[in-house]
């Protein structure tokens, strides 16, 4: 089956507010971009908020959606540094759960959604690896979202024109994992890397896009 030929971009995500002004006062908070506010008549009004770096937003507002308020459920934020989103997130006032990792075990019953279906674990990661760490918070109706870090994307999610830095944050983040890495290779060989600039070209690049980074 031959891919898509027409692009399909995934924007807006829709989740149901009790209080609208409460609702839009906390997005606010949370440093989130505010694109709209419009309210043609007393019975309705929509309001859009995009998260930092993101380019899906999310609306809400009056008799914008029929679904119980605090039931939009799992709502994935990505980071590449979950203990500085998590920071971030408690400097401006919000409750955020400690973090928490996947277990690798069957699924051993009801817990918050997360990827990989699994009891939470105390704790980022052992190992750090992508998509492994979690941690979660609430908007004042319930609706319930996720910060998972991912550093590394699996082959193919990421072309090489999609790689981007969003913030100094971010880039200083991978440039301190690419050091990190470069020194377990300099240590394996003994030898100082003079190319170093390259290796870590090639492990940037490596780690956005799921291809193979240097050791």
């Amino acid at each position: 089956m031959s891919a898509p030929k027409i692009d399909m971009k995934f924007e807006i995500v829709v989740i149901p507010v009790s209080d609208v002004d409460r609702a839009k006062n906390f997005y606010a908070g949370l440093g989130w971009r505010l694109d709209a506010d419009f309210a043609p008549d007393a019975d309705y009004r929509v309001i859009q908020f995009t998260p930092p770096g993101s380019e899906c937003s999310v609306i809400f507002g009056k008799n914008v959606i029929a679904s119980p308020p605090g039931s939009a459920q799992g709502l994935y934020l990505i980071v590449s540094d979950l203990q500085a989103a998590r920071s971030d997130l408690i400097d401006r006032g919000v409750a955020v759960s400690e973090p928490f990792h996947a277990t690798d075990g069957a699924y051993a019953g009801p817990d918050a959604p997360f990827l990989f279906g699994r009891m939470r674990e105390g704790g980022a990661d052992p190992q750090r690896r992508s998509y492994r760490s979690f941690a979660s918070f609430n908007d004042p109706d319930g609706n319930g979202w996720l910060l998972q870090e991912i550093t590394s994307r699996l082959p193919g999610r990421v072309t090489a024109a999609g790689i981007r830095f969003d913030s100094v944050a971010e880039l200083m983040g991978s440039l301190m994992r690419a050091a990190a890495a470069h020194g377990v290779h300099e240590a394996k060989t003994g030898l100082r890397d003079e190319a170093w600039p390259e290796w870590y070209a090639a492990f940037i690049f490596g780690e956005q896009t799921g291809a193979v980074v240097p050791s």
